[in-house]
């Protein structure tokens, strides 16, 4: 990925306008290039200047390599090393369209769409480029739920005939973390676990929710802890009854068909468990941003993102387990 100092240097002595485009006709005129878009993203990622990320040094100059020169240590930094985009062969400008595209789609976008769209020469290329994406969609040192929370479960895949209870065959479970705002959703949180054991559903809670808020759950054993672990314990029976489970907890129950439709719509169903999480944090993030009053802002919240997290590999992403 070559980008020409200039737009570097440009955006690190004289700054750039970091204001979001709001619709397709500002982002198509706004990013015209890849030097465009380093500049958009140098002035993200150094808002107050570009920084040494061997030693932390401001005392520099950009280079026509595209890199940043360290005076005090004499390091070279990249202006895409240790982000999503580090070693990428793609064109800034086509990391960038793909980013618009992945917010803007209110269904999402498939790696077929993506390779459509971009032009790309593979179907691998684009699965990847989505999926180190959705790496990003994570904040890094994102706030916990407060309040009142309503957590449950839900599976992910097709009906198992003489599976009951919260049993695994075939399907892959989904704990759920919704924060009310009254009568409202307000934010979620979503994670693959392996099981609805009491370590998997109560760490779960207490990775997500702050200490002291009030958490809602039915009454199966794998939420006996809650209490114990710092949170103000409302439970709600449902004695195996779809209908009161609907009831007493209309809120994850909305999200879980909203989030199932989403998956089936964009993805066919087909989601294997084992990249599944990507795909429940590329969810959580577009429902925590709906009510953005631009589709833009969607989009400089991931560019923001993709800064701080480092690139992983194709053999990385595809060992996950």
């Amino acid at each position: 990925m070559e980008i020409q100092a200039s737009a570097i240097f440009r955006s690190i002595c004289w700054g750039v306008n970091v204001d979001f485009p709001e619709n397709l006709v500002q982002f198509t005129e706004r990013f015209v290039s890849d030097e465009a878009c380093a500049a958009y993203l140098t002035a993200v990622r150094w808002p107050d200047g570009a920084i040494c990320a061997a030693c932390g040094g401001r005392k520099g100059w950009p280079t026509s390599r595209g890199t940043y020169y360290c005076a005090g240590c004499q390091h070279q930094t990249s202006l895409t090393a240790g982000t999503i985009l580090h070693q990428s062969h793609l064109p800034l400008r086509s990391w960038f369209l793909g980013m618009w595209l992945m917010c803007t789609q209110k269904t999402g976008l498939s790696a077929k769409g993506l390779q459509r769209e971009l032009g790309l020469g593979s179907y691998k290329t684009a699965w990847l480029m989505l999926q180190k994406l959705r790496n990003a969609m994570v904040r890094v040192g994102r706030e916990q739920l407060t309040g009142t929370v309503e957590v449950d479960e839900t599976y992910i895949g097709g009906q198992e005939s003489r599976v009951g209870g919260r049993e695994l065959v075939g399907k892959s479970l989904v704990a759920m973390a919704v924060e009310l705002e009254g009568k409202k959703v307000g934010r979620i949180r979503l994670r693959h676990v392996p099981d609805a054991s009491g370590q998997s559903l109560v760490g779960f809670i207490e990775d997500t929710v702050a200490k002291g808020a009030e958490v809602h759950t039915d009454d199966w054993n794998g939420y006996n802890r809650v209490g114990e672990a710092g949170y103000r314990h409302r439970v709600t029976p449902v004695l195996g009854d779809p209908k009161r489970a609907l009831k007493h907890f209309p809120h994850v129950h909305l999200v879980a068909s909203l989030l199932k439709r989403w998956l089936g719509a964009t993805h066919q169903g087909r989601v294997t468990g084992k990249h599944l999480q990507r795909y429940l944090d590329e969810y959580a993030f577009r429902f925590n941003r709906r009510r953005s009053e631009h589709v833009g802002k969607l989009f400089h919240r991931l560019v923001e993102q993709l800064v701080l997290r480092q690139a992983k590999t194709y053999l990385e992403i595809t060992r996950t387990k």
